[in-house]
């Protein structure tokens, strides 16, 4: 404890580091209160309706990554899911389409014209996305009018299509601009961490529904409640351990003398990620698998049938069959398109290295892509369980809304975005000669170990 509270002045000590801190705390602060800031014309008092069918489903889990706005009709209620498909559309782009393959290859100033390209696309998104969130909105809403130009009536006027649409733009852009703001001068990380604030918020009133719930039931929910817990804790555990593992690559240097300096004769080690590729497996699952409830119109599910019914059913078979099957062959895809091996047997060959009992060149390409191929398996078929989690504990009894946090893209990003910003804390406090965060002093992020 007294190493915990030593650790939080040395943090304040930091000018630098405290004046990011307090500036992210200030953003996320109006990211909060813009999510319950309604779109203009909806009384906010007859919205449960609207809030009880975004509390499970696809719904649900749209109105977690947006932290409630999506149930509250706010202004953010897209949230920022526009522009995260907008970067898996340039991405995707950038490496089938020449043009975009020239930008990624001149540094800056291609990067800021993907960014500029990337907004458009989002804007874009959201248009499309907005009249569906709209009309949603409308069918949950009770159909009396307050007055002539209440928006409740069935054919709303043009005007407040128009606006809701604008408001619904301007919100997403605005979340953008927050989310750049940290990155430049907060923590680091904004849309992450933007992302992450919205799933955190939804926590503790799925957490005390929960306990609502098995207390109600006795002594035996009691019980059941303590092994819910004890699961999420083994689960948070294992999504850790696929976060941060690694299988070593020893590489060994020849020893070169250049003048009166030595160079090479060590080995060094080539950490290969378990999960190189991250969260966006399931990201680029989900944008898939979000393509009836988006064509439907954001209707409930109840009102669909047939195809479109089986595949906005989270907790159905063939929902979790297709997503499983869809996340382990996206890792392999984003695997291979991030980890170049060819080029990292190019590297080690031009620096004088070579990997023990392998040739250099086309053997050692060959050597890596075997290793990625073996260890991509088992992670990709750990992050595929680990997505279709909270359907297989919501079957067994847990709730819906506190079944998102047993696993898939909420705990993957919650996890990642933690040790994300913990790793920069800690370097602000090492480069300031302070002791870090743990005894070691080291915190592995997604990117590795400092």
């Amino acid at each position: 404890m007294n190493r915990f509270i030593e650790t939080i002045r040395n943090i304040f000590k930091i000018e630098e580091l405290r004046k990011r801190i307090l500036f992210t705390l200030l953003i996320i602060l109006i990211y909060r209160f813009g999510s319950f800031v309604v779109i203009p014309g909806v009384d906010p008092n007859k919205l449960s309706a609207l809030q009880n069918s975004s509390s499970q489903g696809l719904l649900g889990l749209l109105n977690m990554f947006s932290g409630g706005a999506f149930g509250n009709a706010s202004i953010f209620a897209l949230g920022i899911m526009p522009y995260i498909t907008a970067s898996i559309i340039i991405q995707l782009l950038g490496m089938a389409v020449p043009y975009f393959q020239r930008l990624q290859k001149e540094g800056e100033s291609g990067r800021k014209k993907m960014n500029q390209i990337m907004r458009y696309l989002t804007v874009v998104i959201v248009i499309v996305q907005a009249p569906g969130y709209i009309k949603n909105v409308l069918v949950q809403l009770p159909n009396e009018a307050v007055t002539p130009f209440d928006p409740y009536v069935s054919t709303p006027g043009f005007f407040f299509w128009f606006s809701s649409v604008v408001l619904l733009i301007a919100g997403t852009l605005f979340i953008m601009w927050l989310g750049e703001k940290i990155t430049d001068k907060g923590i680091g990380n904004g849309i992450s961490l933007i992302i992450m604030i919205g799933i955190i918020a939804r926590l503790p009133g799925a957490f005390v529904g929960e306990c609502a719930a098995r207390f109600a039931q006795g002594g035996t929910g009691l019980l059941v409640l303590v092994i819910e817990l004890i699961v999420l804790f083994f689960v948070m555990i294992g999504t850790i351990a696929l976060v941060q593992g690694t299988r070593k690559i020893p590489v060994q240097y020849a020893k070169r003398v250049v003048g009166n300096r030595q160079y090479g004769g060590v080995r060094q080690y080539i950490p290969l990620k378990v999960n190189a590729a991250g969260v966006m497996p399931i990201i680029f699952a989900q944008a898939i698998m979000f393509l009836p409830i988006t064509i439907a119109g954001f209707r409930q599910t109840e009102s669909l049938t047939g195809f479109a019914a089986a595949f906005t059913n989270v907790n159905g078979f063939w929902y979790n069959f297709v997503f499983f099957i869809l996340i382990i062959a996206f890792t392999y895809f984003y695997t291979a398109v991030t980890i170049n091996c060819n080029q990292m047997a190019e590297d080690i060959k031009k620096n004088g290295g070579f990997i023990p009992g392998v040739k250099p060149g086309k053997k050692t390409a060959e050597y890596l892509d075997n290793i990625m191929s073996r260890i991509t398996l088992p992670g990709s078929i750990f992050l595929a369980i680990v997505a279709i989690m909270p359907a297989i504990v919501s079957l067994m009894g847990v709730s819906s809304s506190f079944s998102h946090f047993y696993g898939g893209t909420s705990l993957l990003i919650l996890v990642g975005v933690v040790l994300d910003t913990l790793q920069q804390i800690e370097s602000h406090l090492l480069m300031r000669h302070y002791d870090g965060l743990t005894k070691s002093g080291r915190i592995k992020g997604r990117v590795g170990r400092m």
